[in-house]
């Protein structure tokens, strides 16, 4: 009894802290360290210096007209930016597309062979001292070049995330994803005002050309892979907030579903391949960061979740006390309202459903990324999820 008891407990507060705890704590941490130091201050070397803007496209002639729009309307200087497209295997198109707007350099593949080979190669045709990538069906807000590029005054700065946006479309499960990226950029600017973010989305991630490293072919979340390997190098990634990229959300829960799964996979991967990043006597709090805001997300929530009822179910069959069958029908309700929220959200009827329905989506598809990484062995191709 006092076995399972004690083992609930664990599982409880790790899933806690995972998910309330860790931020509560970087908060306080933040406030100390800012009432006893001040922000640091850097002066400007180069007052607009050579950018790139990368893009990697697959299908996506559909949407390029306006993205080309999007990127007109960036305010940067013209003469002190170049936007390079790389595409592979497109069906339908893009690389047409793309050669009508000659201000483009476009560099196409008819084999396909996945985003990470793609940017491998267009990296070569890189020469500006900053690398900004971002994703064809995404918008960028107009100053967002000029907002990132000075975060790189900072000279610790080796790689910037911008802040990722999903509109909200709908009400369905899928359009909760909003949701989820509001609390993870509040995170993030808790990291970084701390120390350094945990990583960058995709959608908008910027580098320091000379800190790129040759992504490996059979990866799959080729942006964290590169601003994680930053902090390896002992650089910091600074988070803008102010410069968003935006986006759509999945088009419907099934779509989130192939979504979700391939970052499930692309997490383990990760965690593996980043396991010297847990070592607190080398990284230090960036240690702390990492485990606290990475691998109890990806890894040890999911599990501990399940242990959590399982534990709480055996206590109960041991004649435990009162509490702990309150707090087992309290995990049932959760788990019964999940299930509810699935069902209505067909229908679009979830409505404050499809919270708990989400959270638990969003961390059983952990499982799934096992069978993904074992489907795709040493392939970093992937299927896109169709947006809205």
């Amino acid at each position: 009894m006092n076995l399972l008891l004690t083992l609930f407990w664990i599982a409880a507060f790790l899933v806690f802290y995972t998910f309330f705890g860790y931020g509560i704590i970087v908060w306080i941490a933040v406030k100390c360290k800012e009432l006893v130091s001040k922000p640091e201050k850097f002066s400007i070397v180069e007052e607009y210096p050579e950018v790139t803007l990368l893009i990697a496209a697959y299908n996506e002639a559909d949407i390029l007209d306006r993205k080309m729009e999007n990127c007109a309307s960036l305010k940067y200087p013209s003469d002190r930016i170049r936007f390079v497209w790389v595409t592979d295997g497109s069906t339908d198109g893009t690389p047409e597309v793309l050669r009508r707007y000659p201000e483009n350099i476009v560099l196409h593949e008819d084999t396909r062979a996945g985003k990470s080979h793609a940017l491998n190669r267009a990296i070569k045709f890189v020469t500006s001292p900053i690398v900004i990538m971002t994703d064809a069906n995404t918008i960028l807000n107009e100053y967002s070049i000029y907002l990132i590029v000075r975060k790189f005054d900072n000279p610790k700065v080796g790689c910037v995330a911008g802040e990722k946006r999903v509109l909200s479309i709908g009400e369905n499960a899928a359009s909760t994803e909003g949701l989820y990226w509001k609390y993870e950029s509040f995170l993030k600017e808790l990291d970084d005002r701390l120390n350094s973010a945990m990583g960058a989305a995709g959608e908008l991630i910027a580098l320091r050309r000379e800190l790129w490293r040759e992504i490996p072919a059979d990866t799959i979340g080729d942006d964290m892979f590169l601003s994680m390997d930053v902090l390896r190098k002992g650089y910091k990634i600074a988070y803008c907030k102010e410069a968003y990229a935006m986006e759509m959300p999945s088009a419907d829960i099934g779509e989130e579903r192939k979504r979700k799964v391939r970052l499930a996979g692309c997490a383990l991967q990760n965690v593996y391949r980043l396991r010297d990043l847990m070592n607190p006597f080398k990284y230090g709090i960036t240690a702390f960061q990492y485990v606290s805001h990475r691998v109890f997300r990806w890894i040890v929530s999911p599990v501990c979740l399940i242990l959590m009822l399982l534990f709480n179910f055996f206590a109960v069959l041991a004649d435990a006390p009162l509490f702990y069958h309150i707090v087992l029908l309290l995990q049932l309700l959760f788990y019964l309202a999940a299930f509810a929220g699935m069902i209505l959200d067909r229908k679009e009827k979830a409505g404050i459903l499809r919270v708990p329905y989400y959270f638990l989506f969003t961390n059983f598809t952990m499982f799934a990324g096992f069978g993904y990484l074992a489907r795709n062995k040493g392939n970093g191709a992937w299927e896109k999820a169709k947006r809205a």
